[in-house]
């Protein structure tokens, strides 16, 4: 069975264990590494995905996945710098900056910084300093979110 099919075949079985815990499923992968081929499942939710949550999530889903072909299985969050893939990425982003790295260049830039302002199927458009652009989506390699981490050695973490 080719990887694509088996990750198809796990998918609705991860999906249906978050929808019930109040995850979101953002992504199944199957990946071979020199220690043998790794389950990867990655959740999340609005307010951030803890590691209690990994752990409570892996032991619901592995009696429902034990039967596929996999050497390891990790759950974990995908982090707050993770590609937008889907619809429901780019709207949860609209207002956003976000950095696009292409494919081949546009007016000389590989990659373009600015705010999500809209998308749809074919293409992205973001404000950036020099006015709006439109980018195909086929020609981005890679769309993620700029993290800010100004003010971050300020955080409380409750020592």
């Amino acid at each position: 069975m080719a990887k694509a099919d088996r990750t198809a075949a796990i998918t609705p079985k991860c999906q249906r264990v978050a929808d019930e815990m109040g995850f979101e499923l953002v992504e199944v992968a199957l990946d071979r590494e020199p220690t043998g081929l790794y389950l990867r499942i990655y959740i999340d939710r609005p307010e951030g995905i803890t590691l209690d949550d990994c752990e409570k999530y892996h032991r619901a889903v592995l009696p429902l996945v034990e039967n596929f072909e996999y050497d390891f299985m990790e759950v974990s969050s995908p982090g707050i710098d993770r590609p937008l893939k889907t619809d429901r990425d780019f709207e949860r982003n609209i207002g956003a900056e976000v950095e696009v790295r292409l494919f081949k260049p546009m007016d000389g830039m590989k990659q373009i910084t600015g705010t999500l302002a809209d998308y749809d199927r074919d293409n992205l458009v973001l404000d950036t300093g020099d006015g709006p652009k439109q980018i195909s989506r086929k020609e981005a390699a890679l769309v993620k979110p700029v993290v800010d981490m100004e003010g971050i050695e300020e955080v409380d973490l409750g020592e």
